[in-house]
């Protein structure tokens, strides 16, 4: 296939997971005596299960493809017995399911996996019907257990804030140990198949949490039984769980006990029927992560408020992956910080209101200021952590309720200049395809990017498509973080030049004629002048702007050029320095003059943040565009709004959040209302900003705790958080979702959308929504890029990626035929270099970089309410690198004080080669608010968007007497040292002496064997 076909894109509904290998063409076999369809190559227990036939599989997960250590998927294939998981499918197989050679190993090796668990279904806190074992005993029908269980001598591990190890309830099945080499790819688990008693180990023989386990939960997940489980589950899931220990060893002793006259049968119907009761009080709801931007769904299991576990497994993004925040990061929702209470201004403190008392006040100030200093005096902030709708009616509250379009959002802050750099040169500011294309394709770039703690799980793919060989991993970075580390070649630029070696390449690219030559012709607008933009551009003039040699920068042109599909993938590296939107423009250029947009595997990438930073972008909390990114100068959009809310939009440009404080300080800005952002510690130059909220006549603060922010506000309002309400969010790939309410607000909170609501009533406009499906309706009307979004279709774990037609078919991948201009082309942007404005020199030596860690979000409000998130890293730190250590004379522990033309910080400096030279890298999170980063960042921001040049800082370092220990604990993964393998490794089970395969058969070892390396599954 030549690079400008354009295949038809992964469909968006697809079986969820991480991509496996192709199947190849259809074939027919005979199962059972019926004809079945199925695919060259695919495993063949696949086709036994879309068959609906009942066959016990404990190892076997469909995302995880064949595993082949239980042998329980036993059945005869041609006459010979052989495992269905590890059979790849042949035209013309005749298998049956049931004979009695298959039953006997089927039941043979069932009957070896319970010698290593000890059944006490009654009692154990996983009985709630997804425990494989269990399950897989009623499938077999069995009676008695021929082998005793024979304990394995090893404790419990329960080093792990957030789940415990049991040694005697393991299987040794592998499940765990695949999904972390081959899955999340952390390489931690393996099994020590040679041992005289094998287990399950971390780094090698480790305790959990003295391991490089990143606690992401996938071995959890997958556990078929209760070695592996989450401890907020414990004790707290059954009718008998919780019950004293004493007593609890002396049930598991009576049913063990009765178990020899009365046989399995009637345990178990015991305890169906106690699972059954457990579903009357344990609730099951579908929700939407708050974290990042990949947009991972999952199951939430509460017992009323109490958080049992989250359990994912149908989600789109995400299938059975997490991170740590996403699996086990939510006791913030019921912290005892959470506002119950609006709260009011009484001089220097503040006083308990009604909810009453406190819209009226803030409907008087709001209509007082308007009448005397017009709507251009108010502001409003909304949240990306909101839903879709929640930031729609902020936007219209500010356009319709007060008349102004100063609203903007959190985006401002991170990739706004993606937007921009994407919107000029092929017409949408988002992602071009979705992570099914990252993972097929041929080369990932990622630039200025921390992946694989910024966005975990789609690190996750990545990394397994690298491991797998099927994709190429180049990282461009100042930090060598988990990616670049793992990374096929990893290129440390010079801060802020990553616009220099992008347009040199594009610039070798077309003087060597190695450009898509007819994907240009025909798809493409704007060559002679980029061409012209870029003569400049030498690789030697790289070379010196940037530190990357001449060699490096041809070699990776002619590698880009060449490879099939490339996507590239940014985030803040890129787009907080001066010319974040002209770099996002170059990056998008590149791909374009290869012909890498609108085919499966190829695209730009920038990876949203947040978990609904996309949406608020998307629903219009921006100052020139509504919903859907329609201008407010367009006189369609305006005629189509004044019918549905009956007034007239403003065609003038409103403030953005960079402006805001600014009109504030000025005297031109009298209101702001800050929606579930701490805008005072994740904006830049915040000593400015605290100047700026002090300066306000009246300003609100809604959110779930008493933030920095709050501390300047006139009103505190309580929110509710995403787990207490109903919406949507709108993920990196473009993909809206639902979530629904799992536990009812916390008495005394209001989700947003009801708090906008009661103010606008309050200022005599009648919003009378009584569910967010009705907003969202108003949105699909409003906004073509939402036509055809509806609740029933984003239904349970339904999903789209706008835009979406009425009839409801979305674009999972972007300009497959037309870029999103009037003449359908993509225009190639010209190249303007806006070098960075702080660079280090003189008393301001260091250059400062910042981001996120895998632990936390953001500043922390929310993650260090979690106390094994906390526990992980306590507090925020500087890194040093070695040789900066060696010359200045600091060790871990030091603590330091960093000073910048703006602020100044006091932390403990932390040693590490993740850093070099100069280099100094600060987390966003910290403990306590005069720590926090951005007291150091200053003004100076990218000149199309105004979003801060965060990574533009330079500062000096100030070594303190006090040194404490390490701030990063000895039980942070960083220290541990993984175990990568290629998996489960089960030719090391089937070579031990004391293995037999179940009822004496022999396995289809050559078919096994290719089924692991040729046949892991199917991308349905």
């Amino acid at each position: 296939m030549g690079k400008t076909d354009v295949p038809q894109s992964t469909d968006s509904r697809h079986t969820p997971g991480p991509v496996r290998p192709a199947r190849g063409a259809r074939v027919h076999i005979t199962v059972d005596g019926v004809a079945q369809e199925a695919w060259l190559g695919e495993p063949l227990i696949d086709v036994i299960n879309r068959a609906q036939i009942p066959l016990a599989q404990v190892c076997y997960h469909p995302q995880l493809g064949p595993i082949q250590t239980c042998d329980t998927c036993s059945v005869e294939i041609g006459g010979v017995v052989g495992r269905a998981c590890g059979t790849p499918v042949q035209a013309g197989m005749v298998v049956r399911t049931q004979t009695t050679a298959a039953r006997t190993a089927q039941r043979d090796a069932y009957d070896r996996i319970v010698s290593n668990h000890d059944l006490y279904c009654t009692v154990c806190d996983n009985n709630n019907g997804n425990c494989t074992v269990h399950n897989t005993l009623g499938v077999l029908g069995i009676q008695h257990q021929t082998r005793p269980f024979q304990p394995k001598g090893y404790p419990k591990d329960d080093s792990n804030p957030f789940y415990r190890y049991d040694p005697d309830q393991c299987i040794l099945c592998g499940r765990c140990v695949e999904a972390c080499q081959n899955v999340q790819v952390n390489e931690t688990l393996s099994i020590d198949w040679e041992a005289g008693q094998p287990r399950v180990l971390w780094d090698g023989g480790k305790p959990i949490g003295e391991s490089s386990c990143v606690s992401c939960g996938h071995c959890v997940t997958v556990c078929p039984c209760n070695a592996l489980q989450e401890k907020s589950m414990l004790g707290q899931a059954g009718l008998f769980t919780g019950i004293p220990l004493p007593v609890w060893n002396a049930a598991i002793d009576v049913v063990k006990g009765v178990e020899g006259s009365t046989g399995l049968k009637p345990i178990m119907n015991v305890s169906e029927i106690e699972s059954a009761a457990r579903d009357r009080y344990i609730k099951k709801t579908k929700t939407v992560c708050t974290y990042c931007g990949v947009g991972c769904s999952f199951d939430v299991w509460t017992d009323e408020r109490h958080i049992l576990k989250v359990e994912p497994g149908e989600g789109h993004a995400n299938g059975i992956s997490t991170c740590v925040k996403g699996k086990f990061g939510w006791d913030y929702v019921n912290s005892g910080e959470r506002l119950t209470t609006p709260l009011i201004r009484d001089g220097e403190r503040f006083r308990e209101a009604t909810w009453d008392e406190a819209l009226d006040l803030i409907a008087w100030r709001f209509g007082e200021i308007r009448a005397q200093h017009g709507p251009d005096a108010l502001a409003f902030v909304a949240s990306s952590k909101s839903t879709n709708e929640e930031v729609f009616l902020v936007q219209k509250f500010a356009r319709q309720v007060i008349g102004t379009n100063n609203v903007d959002n959190c985006s401002r802050y991170c990739q706004s200049p993606a937007t921009k750099g994407l919107s000029q040169t092929v017409g949408i500011g988002g992602d071009s395809g979705t992570i099914r294309d990252i993972e097929h394709a041929s080369l990932v770039i990622t630039i200025g990017s921390n992946t694989a703690e910024s966005h975990p799980v789609l690190a996750t793919r990545i990394k397994r498509a690298q491991k797998q060989g099927r994709t190429r991993v180049i990282v461009f970075d100042l930090r060598e973080h988990e990616l670049a580390r793992r990374a096929d070649q990893f290129i440390r630029p010079k801060p802020g030049t990553d616009f220099v070696w992008i347009s040199a390449v594009n610039k070798f690219i077309l003087d060597h004629g190695l450009e898509d030559r007819p994907f240009l012709d025909a798809r493409v607008t704007g060559l002679d002048e980029y061409r012209e933009s870029v003569a400049a551009y030498t690789l030697e003039y790289a070379e010196q702007e940037t530190g990357i040699p001449a060699a490096t920068l041809e070699a990776l042109a002619r590698q880009i050029a060449a490879e099939e599909g490339v996507c590239v993938l940014w985030a803040m590296g890129v787009t907080q320095q001066c010319g974040g939107s002209d770099t996002s423009a170059a990056i998008s250029n590149m791909l374009l003059l290869t012909g890498n947009y609108g085919r499966t595997g190829t695209g730009a990438y920038p990876l949203r943040g947040h978990n609904n930073v996309q949406g608020a972008g998307d629903m219009g909390a921006m100052p020139d565009q509504v919903s859907g990114y329609q201008k407010v100068t367009n006189p369609v959009v305006v005629d189509r709004h004044e019918r549905e809310w009956g007034i007239r939009l403003r065609p003038d440009k409103g403030l953005d959040n960079t402006e805001m404080l600014d009109a504030a300080l000025e005297g031109t800005l009298k209101s702001l209302w800050i929606t579930g952002e701490e805008m005072s510690l994740t904006d830049s130059n915040a000593n400015h900003l605290a100047r700026g909220f002090e300066a306000l006549e009246f300003l609100v603060v809604q959110d779930l705790y008493f933030t920095n922010t709050a501390r300047y506000a006139d009103v505190v309002l309580p929110a509710a958080a995403s787990l207490e309400k109903e919406g949507t969010f709108t993920s990196t790939e473009r993909r809206m979702q639902r979530l629904y309410q799992v536990m009812p607000p916390l008495k005394g909170t209001r989700p947003d959308w009801q708090i906008y609501m009661a103010v606008a009533q309050r200022l005599g406009v009648t919003w009378t929504y009584t569910h967010p499906g009705e907003i969202m309706a108003e949105i699909a009307r409003l906004s073509p890029f939402f036509a055809g979004v509806t609740y029933e279709r984003l239904e349970g774990y339904g999903s789209l990626c706008w835009p979406v037609a009425e009839d409801g078919t979305d674009t999972p991948l972007l300009y497959t035929e037309r870029f999103h201009f009037p003449d359908g082309k993509a225009k190639l942007h010209p190249a303007e270099y806006r070098p960075r404005q702080q660079p280090p020199g003189g008393e301001f030596d260091l250059h400062l970089n910042s981001g996120r860690m895998l632990e936390h979000f953001h500043e922390g409000n929310m993650t260090f309410r979690v106390h094994g998130l906390a526990e992980k890293v306590p507090d925020a730190f500087v890194e040093v690198s070695p040789e900066l250590a060696a010359e200045r004379n600091i060790q871990s522990g030091q603590w330091v004080r960093l000073v910048s033309p703006h602020g100044a910080i006091r932390l403990q400096a932390l040693v590490t080669a993740r850093v070099s030279g100069n280099e100094l890298y600060v987390p966003l999170n910290a403990r306590k608010a005069e720590n926090a980063v951005n007291f150091l960042t200053g003004s100076q921001g990218d000149a199309q968007t105004h979003t801060p040049a965060y990574k533009d800082t330079s500062v000096r370092m100030e070594l303190l007497h006090d040194v404490g220990d390490n701030p990063l604990p000895a039980t942070n993964h960083r220290w541990g040292h993984p175990t990568p393998q290629s998996g489960v490794e089960v030719e090391r089970k089937w070579a031990r002496p004391d293995y037999v395969y179940p009822g004496g058969a022999l396995p289809m070892l050559g078919d096994s064997l290719n089924a692991r390396s040729d046949a892991l599954g199917a991308d349905d």
